[in-house]
């Protein structure tokens, strides 16, 4: 099936991955606390989205060259991902945190008056949506090294 040959596909694959794997022992070490859960959440060091699209570049760079207009659409692409990671969804997390805290805020309001029933059940919005700046310089260089690696490791 041509699907398994596809190396910048694979590439942008494994380096999401492993950008997720990297995310539980990086926070282990920060934290002290074990947390399975991260190599499914958005946000976090190293950026998955930041190691997708410039494995992705990459891969297409070296089967393709840089000269490509499949690179240039690839590159911009990233370009576009990193810079919403740091911007938009980053900005989302901050507002999710003076969100959570307005809940939390009127739900000690709400217990204290004992006029209204408190809700513990309410959902938090996730706040860990977005990327510092490094952690997408990360993402992206590790995209980079994973198919650098894979490169030449397979051909």
């Amino acid at each position: 099936m041509e699907i398994f040959q596809n190396f910048p596909l694979w590439s942008a694959l494994i380096a999401i991955i492993v950008a997720q794997f990297i995310k539980i022992p990086l926070a282990y070490f920060a934290t002290k606390k074990l947390n399975f859960e991260l190599f499914t959440s958005t946000g976090g060091m190293p950026s998955s989205h930041s190691a997708a699209v410039t494995a992705l570049s990459t891969a297409v760079a070296i089967e393709m060259g840089l000269d490509s207009p499949v690179f240039a659409a690839t590159a911009i692409l990233g370009i576009i991902v990193m810079f919403d990671a740091t911007g938009v969804r980053r900005h989302a997390g901050y507002h999710a945190t003076v969100l959570n805290q307005l809940v939390a805020d009127f739900n000690k309001l709400v217990d204290e008056v004992k006029t209204w029933p408190k809700k513990e059940d309410a959902e938090k919005l996730k706040e860990l949506l977005g990327h510092q700046p490094i952690e997408v310089f990360f993402g992206a260089l590790l995209g980079i090294f994973i198919t650098l690696g894979l490169y030449n490791w397979i051909f």
